[in-house]
């Protein structure tokens, strides 16, 4: 019995710390980013995916590493574009503590765009994850994310344009029991973001910008360092 609850203590561990170390609210962190996809010739199919590294500072104490990459789908004659994908994310506390939480995903995506008038270009993202953390119960999450980018130099995001780019992206969990007596509230969080662009080829673009993350128990400001490409 002994052994039993020193396993479920050390398991238990790492969550702990989590709770107890809530994150420097005036500190601002930072996130880089890479996305990539591509579509295969005389095909409907392609990938897509994105290597993020994100720490509560600028350049030091890892908030997470994540690693994504999903087949996509594009239908004939539709302005949508599906994807089925996997994420591996290893998530890391604030502050002195060493200690980290692994997380498996698996996510389905839809994404489409519209144009308003010549230069405000929408694009809506709806994704639905199935994820295994790290000594929770399996949890479901619903995100919508609303892109807008405005060309200041062109009609689209291409080869010397500078564009404003923003999002707003609302995450709702599916349940709030994680298991072990444990539950979260609905709203999981929000992510607010204003940035610059430019095409540094046509397939080719770089962003930076601020991003403002809220959750039930905190808000933080991240600068955000981008690289999306197409190939």
């Amino acid at each position: 019995m002994r052994k039993l609850l020193l396993s479920l203590l050390l398991s238990a561990f790492p969550l702990v710390l989590f709770a107890q170390t809530a994150p420097d609210q005036d500190q601002l962190g930072s996130w880089y980013m890479y996305f990539f996809s591509k579509s295969f010739k005389n095909s409907q199919f392609g990938i897509q995916g994105d290597f993020q590294f994100r720490f509560w500072k600028p350049t030091k104490d890892i908030e997470q590493l994540l690693f994504r990459s999903g087949i996509t789908y594009t239908p004939e004659n539709a302005n949508i574009l599906f994807t089925l994908g996997y994420a591996n994310i290893t998530s890391g506390a604030y502050g002195e503590s060493d200690a980290t939480v692994k997380e498996n995903r698996i996510y389905q995506e839809a994404l489409f765009s519209n144009k308003i008038g010549r230069i405000f270009l929408l694009t809506h993202r709806f994704r639905y994850e199935q994820r295994w953390v790290e000594t929770q119960d399996m949890r479901t999450r619903y995100r919508y994310n609303l892109f807008l980018n405005v060309p200041f130099n062109g009609s689209a995001l291409d080869d010397g344009v500078v564009y404003l780019a923003m999002y707003n992206e609302l995450f709702i969990n599916g349940q709030k029991a994680i298991g072990g007596g444990r539950s979260v509230e609905i709203f999981d969080r929000n992510r607010a973001y204003l940035g610059i662009g430019y095409g540094l080829k046509s397939n080719l673009r770089v962003q930076t910008g601020w991003m403002l993350q809220t959750t039930d128990d905190w808000s933080k400001g991240q600068l955000q360092f981008s690289l999306h490409h197409k190939f």
